[in-house]
């Protein structure tokens, strides 16, 4: 590969939040100690909010795989890249990962080579989890997912990165696929996460990593 309001809407909020607690750890040591991940981080400040939606990547396909998202899910991905060459890779990978899961959710399947291309053991387990649960509810998601602070800090091996960022989903939502109504909810502590996904370097492609595990902490206040 080269590089490149209402009851439903409740239901929805609480699935999410208990499935991001039940693939993440929970304990920030154990994923540090698990990938032996060391180094400082990169400049955690909230830089400004981009005019330029990341529902997909311009132009190319990374990787060769398509990530493209339909219009109404628009992921927006407000980070500086590290000047680290194999941490900016893992990042931009991380966000592509990101864009799988939803582009599961969007093409209703858990079988999208996106997903396959993006994730790994652990990884791929959470995206699975996640997208089934959306397929479960019969809902798609609508509507803007910001990420930003991002950090990022490579194993001494360099074999694998943590990336860590916040999550704003106050104004992405579930939207029935039955009857295209969007179930909008209130803004609430709830709708900030934290995340941390190990990214590992693919063995036989250049410069594609992969999520191989993903730790997230839900009501996160840090990220307010």
């Amino acid at each position: 590969m080269n590089r490149r309001t209402m009851p439903v809407a409740t239901a929805l909020a609480a699935t999410a939040a208990l499935l991001l607690t039940a693939c993440g750890s929970g304990d920030d040591g154990d994923s540090k100690d698990k990938d032996k991940i060391a180094g400082a981080d990169q400049d955690a400040g909230k830089p400004e909010k981009s005019k330029k939606p990341s529902g997909a990547p311009a132009k190319a396909k990374p990787d060769g795989v398509d990530v493209s998202l339909p219009k109404s899910m628009n992921l927006v991905f407000d980070w500086n890249k590290p000047k680290d060459k194999d941490e900016a890779a893992a990042m931009d990978d991380a966000a592509n990962f990101l864009r799988a899961i939803y582009r599961g959710v969007d093409k209703r399947t858990t079988k999208d080579a996106a997903l396959a291309a993006y994730a790994t053991g652990g990884g791929l387990h959470y995206g699975k989890v996640q997208i089934k649960e959306w397929l479960k509810g019969g809902w798609t998601g609508n509507g803007t997912r910001r990420h930003y602070q991002a950090t990022t800090r490579s194993a001494p091996n360099g074999k694998s990165v943590e990336v860590a960022f916040c999550a704003d989903a106050g104004k992405f939502y579930g939207q029935e696929v039955k009857t295209g109504k969007i179930l909008k909810t209130k803004p609430s502590l709830k709708d900030f996460s934290y995340y941390k996904v190990i990214m590992v370097k693919y063995p036989t492609g250049k410069g594609l990593w992969q999520a191989s595990n993903v730790f997230v902490e839900t009501k996160a206040e840090k990220c307010q």
